[in-house]
């Protein structure tokens, strides 16, 4: 179902919550996001094919070899955020999104808008990473 949103659009609480046009609107952002993500690591291939990896001063091969890791370690945490993306985009086709997957009540457009991958609400994640604290204690 193609939905119509005018270009300033941001969805609402005076809204239905997770309506035609908050769903359109956060599979709009996910997909950016990913383009985003998918540019950015074409950007780095990019950089690392045309970076000068024969530094004669030593310190300038290792700020090179540095700079290179921290864009590689980047772009990990990136290619990790293709699933949940996905995922999110898969949720929106099948009405689940915007929903914690815990408790079945709404996430929220504010956690939305900041994580669109969200599946937790907040209270739910919070109790998950409480849970995760008191775990990591037991361990030491």
């Amino acid at each position: 179902m193609a939905v119509d949103l005018p270009p300033d659009y941001h969805p609402s609480a005076d809204e239905e919550y997770m309506n035609p046009h908050h769903l359109e609107y956060f599979r709009r952002k996910l997909l950016a996001w990913k383009e985003e993500l998918l540019l950015e690591s074409r950007e780095t291939l990019e950089y690392l094919r045309e970076e000068n990896w024969q530094e004669a001063d030593i310190v300038d091969r290792a700020s090179v070899e540095a700079d290179a890791n921290l864009e590689l370690r980047t772009r990990n945490r990136y290619r990790k955020l293709f699933p949940k993306i996905d995922a999110a985009l898969r949720r929106i086709e099948n009405g689940s999104y915007g929903y914690c997957e815990e408790s079945g009540e709404e996430i929220g457009l504010r956690r939305l808008e900041v994580r669109p991958i969200a599946t937790l609400s907040v209270e739910a994640q919070e109790r998950h990473e409480r849970l995760k604290r008191q775990q990591g204690e037991v361990d030491f």
